[in-house]
């Protein structure tokens, strides 16, 4: 699919095949965003623009040559968008060319910061003056969005930190559920990062050098990114640590348990002493009288009353 957002009059409009190319003009053309293009869409992006649209491959690669290259007349970025999907977290890979001044975004899937961008182009379209305008707003949103996330995995690790002050279902799930979402936090981090460090090399580029007023928006979505990655590393160490106090709960309780086994084992030794002694086949003192089992038996509960109280007093109960 392609939408082709371009100025028309005081408006913007939308065309959304690729042969209305042949009949805009380059200077009025602000946005090309392609959602699995096919063949022939991809193809004529790159003769409208006279450059190369990047495939799904390199827009996943991690190398930093891949995530961000430069022409003589474009920039090309690779980010990744994420979306919660249940417990995980989904990154989609999204590929931005800046021609000039048209900004072109390649992606696989609808994503939520898109929709809502293109919504706002087509109601107030005297805030886009430009591709940048929209790469800007368009990251600006997106940033926002990863903002909420971050505030949802300090919502539940605070949960999951009032689950351990109650003592509630502290267990191996317990554990895991504070795993996965430290390795959602940790995705999450990944991914503001590589934000940071795209815009950054794009405020270096020489194409971004010709329009100042850039970099002034682009610097507030830096210090905006710099306190969110901020957030997110608390929020993961804060998981660390009650990931740790998890452990360390789980493991009191099972040393509790195998003291109180060792314990009745060490109460029940003397009895079980003196009851084999007298299971064995041979002539024993008091075997004859009839009674004797009684005071075997009372002999026996004497000296597991005795080692309790020894235990007791020695404060290892």
């Amino acid at each position: 699919m392609i939408r082709i957002f371009y100025r028309s009059g005081t408006g913007i409009n939308v065309a959304q095949t690729e042969t209305e190319f042949a009949s805009i003009g380059k200077e009025n053309v602000l946005w090309i965003d392609l959602v699995s293009p096919t063949g022939d869409e991809k193809r004529a992006t790159e003769d409208f623009l006279g450059t190369e649209v990047q495939s799904r491959a390199t827009a996943e690669e991690i190398e930093s040559s891949s995530r961000f290259t430069e022409s003589d007349n474009a920039i090309f970025a690779n980010t990744n968008f994420l979306s919660p999907a249940g417990d995980e977290m989904l990154m989609d890979p999204v590929s931005f060319i800046l021609s000039g001044t048209i900004l072109t975004t390649l992606r696989e899937n609808r994503l939520r910061s898109f929709d809502i961008l293109q919504n706002k182009i087509q109601a107030l379209p005297k805030l886009f003056a430009d591709g940048f305008a929209i790469f800007i707003e368009l990251i600006d949103k997106r940033v926002d969005l990863d903002a909420d996330i971050v505030e949802i995995i300090s919502k539940e690790a605070s949960l999951f930190s009032k689950r351990i002050n109650q003592q509630e279902d502290i267990n191996e799930q317990f554990l895991l559920d504070i795993n996965q979402l430290q390795e959602n936090a940790m995705t999450v981090r990944e991914n503001v990062v590589d934000k940071q460090r795209t815009i950054s090399n794009i405020m270096k580029s020489k194409l971004c050098a010709e329009y100042p007023s850039i970099k002034d928006d682009l610097t507030i979505i830096l210090q905006d990114i710099g306190s969110l990655i901020n957030h997110i590393n608390f929020a993961f160490e804060r998981l660390e640590f009650m990931q740790d106090t998890v452990v360390g709960i789980i493991n009191l309780d099972q040393n509790r348990i195998m003291k109180i086994f060792t314990f009745i084992s060490l109460l029940l030794m003397p009895a079980t002493l003196i009851a084999s002694f007298y299971g064995m086949n041979v002539e024993l003192p008091f075997a004859d009288i009839p009674l004797a089992w009684i005071g075997i038996l009372a002999l026996m509960v004497a000296v597991v009353a005795g080692a309790w109280v020894f235990f007791k007093r020695k404060k290892m109960l």
